[in-house]
């Protein structure tokens, strides 16, 4: 699918903020899983819809701005036993590339920063729709789902992993619309 008029090439990308979830599931004693959600993301990336190149991923979110629906629950998540969110107050990923996998997914590999351990780490890309925005500001617009996983042992965050208390395989989930930027 093309861009229309002079955004046909390859096109700047931000995330539309009133539009985004970043939204993560995690075992509490094996009986079920916790969600979190988290609210405060910006990214920007490259892409070109003809030959689906990616490149220049930028994602940060605020790691303070977390939301468990459990006020004890949040005070737990954003302390040291996990996000350690005074010191470490963004996660970031970058990357510079993708893989297509179809004409509607791919997926992006690049690196994962969370509490100062920067890993590989790769999102499976589901492109929804691609098109002018019905109303409003009527820019060109994608909508993506973005799926992946990790252990957070990885990341250094082991608190319950050992006895079960918490699941150490964390699934990640995204929901997001993002706007093509008008060029100079």
């Amino acid at each position: 699918m093309r861009r229309p008029g002079p955004l046909a090439d390859p096109a700047r990308d931000e995330l539309d903020p009133d539009h985004i979830t970043v939204m993560f599931t995690v075992a509490h004693l094996g009986y079920a899983d916790t969600l979190g959600i988290f609210r405060d993301v910006t990214s920007s990336f490259t892409y070109d819809m003809d030959t689906q190149e990616l490149s220049d991923v930028q994602v940060s979110i605020q790691s303070d701005i977390m939301n468990s629906f459990h006020a004890g629950r949040d005070r737990l998540v954003k302390s040291k036993d996990f996000l350690n969110v005074s010191a470490h107050p963004q996660i970031t990923f970058v990357a510079d590339g993708g893989t297509p996998t179809s004409d509607t997914s791919g997926q992006v590999t690049g690196f994962l920063t969370i509490l100062g351990q920067t890993m590989t780490f790769t999102l499976d890309v589901q492109l929804n729709k691609a098109a002018v925005y019905p109303f409003g500001h009527k820019r060109f617009v994608l909508g993506l789902s973005i799926d992946a996983t990790l252990d957070r042992s990885t990341y250094g965050m082991t608190y319950g992993v050992n006895n079960g208390l918490v699941g150490d395989t964390v699934a990640v989930r995204i929901e997001t619309e993002t706007e093509t930027m008008q060029r100079d």
